[in-house]
């Protein structure tokens, strides 16, 4: 009889790009109005149909002067007029200061602001006790954007940043892809609701929690059928019913060969699958397929597990779909270890960790796939490799939470 060998694990990299090859873009676009906007993913770049700023302006409160009018370093000037925000003043004439507040726009004339605290009011006069060079203090017309710059391309995710410059130039309605919709829903006859009274064996489904801030994180509209009873038919029917008018289901939990796993057997029987072991911990179990149109993405059901496959493999899934081209791979720093990890894994570990006041990285010391309070505790994920050990004081690759749930 031959002996028989389980099939090599995917690395991380071949998971996600087989992944990202599969993922097809929403094409689907509407209007919204930009204070509408935040989360989500330009259709069309944007393009400023003014300079910003629209004219020369003064960056603060003070005086605006000609500069050979003050070399003497105690110019003493009659103030000719007074230039709030939102006005205009008039010509300066020669051997006069204007008294001018931030934002206001630079009088023809004067080629310098010298700021309030250089200068000494003295009734009708200022007096100019600083030596000030041309273009002091001015922001020029344009020097942050030009009348028909692209200032937001195609494809970017619209954060508070985005939204404040769209309405810097005028923008008050932008072409954006429609928001993604996701199902989910959760297997399990042990999972309870919080405010539910606890059967023995029974536990509280976090994940249901975890998994839709994740997805309302990236600006999806979350379709929730809840929790479904650990049968094939049951499973079969919520996942009809989640793939009509979805683009994606997630589920957690269920997608093992157990005799109570119903995941496996009821996707292929609705539509297709691929289960895949990938080398990752914690992680490992993921199942990916089609469900008729709707694509399907089965994560693990232990918290951590689930938590930490889906910034890793659905996030930037989701990222192509909705339309924003290319997941850029999260931005991952090189710091200091402040801790021994002696035991290499054959899979690529992603350890719970956070920043300690020396620069250094401390470690949560569970590192269980069911333990949800390093998730809370920590700053981020170690990307440790196959293999690794950590030594006290070894460089090693950190990525910040803050690159994975955006």
């Amino acid at each position: 009889m031959s002996e028989y060998k389980p099939k090599p694990m995917l690395a991380v990299k071949e998971a996600l790009d087989f992944l990202l090859n599969a993922a097809r873009p929403v094409t689907e676009t509407e209007i919204v109005d930009t204070l509408q906007a935040n989360g989500r993913v330009l259709a069309k770049a944007q393009v400023s149909g003014m300079d910003v700023p629209g004219a020369d302006n003064t960056q603060m409160d003070g005086y605006a002067v000609r500069a050979e009018d003050c070399v003497s370093g105690t110019a003493e000037l009659p103030v000719s007029q007074r230039i709030p925000a939102g006005h205009v003043g008039e010509p300066l004439q020669p051997g006069t200061a204007a008294r001018i507040f931030t934002g206001a726009l630079i009088p023809p004339g004067a080629d310098a602001v010298v700021m309030q605290e250089q200068c000494e009011a003295s009734g009708d006069k200022v007096i100019v006790r600083h030596v000030p060079k041309s273009g002091d203090w001015i922001r020029r017309a344009g020097e942050d954007i030009r009348n028909g710059s692209v200032i937001l391309p195609a494809g970017t995710r619209m954060r508070s940043q985005e939204m404040g410059l769209a309405a810097s130039v005028g923008l008050a309605q932008l072409d954006v892809f429609r928001k993604l919709r996701v199902a989910v829903f959760f297997t399990g006859d042990e999972l309870a609701m919080p405010g539910e009274a606890l059967a023995p064996g029974a536990i509280y489904n976090s994940n249901r929690f975890t998994l839709r801030a994740l997805l309302e994180n990236l600006g999806c509209e979350v379709d929730d059928f809840g929790i479904v009873p650990d049968s094939l038919d049951a499973t079969r029917a919520v996942l009809r019913r989640a793939a009509d008018g979805n683009d994606l289901i997630i589920t957690s939990g269920g997608v093992s060969v157990g005799e109570e796993d119903h995941i496996k057997p009821a996707v292929e029987a609705e539509g297709k699958l691929n289960m895949w072991q990938i080398a990752v911990k914690p992680g490992k179990p993921l199942a990916f397929g089609e469900v008729q149109k709707a694509f399907f993405l089965g994560l693990p059901g232990n918290p951590v597990s689930s938590f930490i496959t889906f910034l890793l493999f659905v996030r930037p899934f989701i990222l192509k779909l909705q339309g924003g081209g290319e997941a850029k791979p999260p931005r991952a720093f090189a710091v200091r270890a402040d801790f021994d990890w002696p035991k290499a894994d054959r899979r690529n570990e992603f350890l719970r960790a956070r920043l300690n006041g020396e620069g250094g990285l401390d470690l949560f010391p569970n590192q269980s796939s069911g333990v949800l309070t390093s998730t809370v505790w920590g700053d981020g994920l170690i990307d440790n490799p196959p293999g690794q050990v950590i030594k006290r004081g070894d460089t090693v690759r950190f990525i910040p939470f803050s690159e994975l749930l955006y």
